[in-house]
């Protein structure tokens, strides 16, 4: 669905989310707003909602890694760096499992190029409260005529 501009004209609220049917459960939407700062170049909104024992990789990583700190000082070094006007996700979906929820999705971005991610995420609820412990991000592949 588009995004509905608000009288603050931040550039969070300028991003057009080309999402369809999201899910309508607290994690997606902990999960589209944490977006919509990331591709200002904020990374802040993913901290807020990352648990102190967190775990990360992504396909530019060699391992995982493990904490909050060590996610904060990869993402310090992103600071600034992400830009899209245009995003959505597809195909997204929320298995919730007692004071779990497992979020997957496909993500696409627009910015100065098209970029296509996976994505799978592991929420735990504590005191109400959900927060990521797992993110793990990959490439989509590219198809073209000979796949």
């Amino acid at each position: 669905m588009p995004a509905t501009p608000s009288d603050d004209n931040s550039p969070s609220t300028q991003l057009e989310d080309l999402t369809t049917a999201p899910p309508q459960h607290p994690v997606f939407a902990l999960e589209v707003a944490a977006m919509r700062q990331w591709l200002t170049g904020d990374p802040d909104g993913y901290l807020e909602i990352s648990a102190p024992d967190v775990v990360y990789t992504d396909p530019f990583m060699v391992g995982w890694l493990s904490g909050h700190d060590a996610l904060a000082s990869l993402y310090d070094g992103l600071r600034g760096t992400i830009h899209a006007d245009r995003f959505a996700f597809t195909n997204p979906c929320v298995m919730e499992i007692g004071d779990a929820a497992v979020l997957t999705f496909d993500f696409v971005s627009w910015g100065d190029d098209e970029t296509r991610w996976h994505c799978t995420e592991v929420y735990r609820r504590l005191d109400d409260t959900w927060q990521i412990v797992s993110t793990h991000w990959s490439f989509q592949p590219v198809m073209n005529s000979e796949n």
